[in-house]
């Protein structure tokens, strides 16, 4: 690791400590050549995510569409940002566990329905309504007696 301060290329780590929820290691080094000290991360390498769609074309994974649709579902619902948040990175964590390169669409809707499923029912029929593309009431109440029984 080269030091930001004068590119000595030697150093050793002062302190070692769990991030972001356990998905990084926070690294506190001191240079050994100028005494300078500075902070690095180490992330586990992700796999680059592609989305097939429901009419075969792919896409890169993008989590900010996953966020938003989060949260048009969550929309005026006692849901936070930060549960958001945990939402999404669930469910990244999910697609990043199985280890391959192509999820679907459908399969990241279900873990999304899975999550809201768990916070708010509210939110969850939101997002279902629009995910299963309901075409009138009967499904919609389907989906409610699903929940209710």
């Amino acid at each position: 690791m080269k030091c930001p301060f004068c590119g000595h290329e030697e150093d050793k780590v002062v302190d070692s400590r769990s991030a972001q929820d356990g998905r990084a290691v926070r690294r506190r080094r001191e240079c050994l050549k100028c005494k300078e000290r500075f902070t690095t991360y180490e992330y586990i390498e992700n796999v680059i995510l592609t989305v097939m769609k429901s009419d075969n074309r792919r896409e890169p994974f993008d989590r900010n569409k996953l966020v938003h649709g989060i949260k048009l579902a969550c929309n005026k619902r006692p849901i936070s940002d930060k549960k958001v948040e945990s939402m999404v990175n669930e469910i990244e964590a999910r697609l990043q566990e199985r280890s391959k390169s192509e999820v679907t669409s459908k399969y990241i809707g279900e873990l999304v329905m899975e999550q809201l499923r768990e916070v708010d029912e509210i939110a969850y029929v939101r997002f279902a309504s629009v995910y299963r593309k309901f075409q009138d009431k009967t499904e919609f109440f389907e989906e409610l007696k699903k929940l209710l029984g």
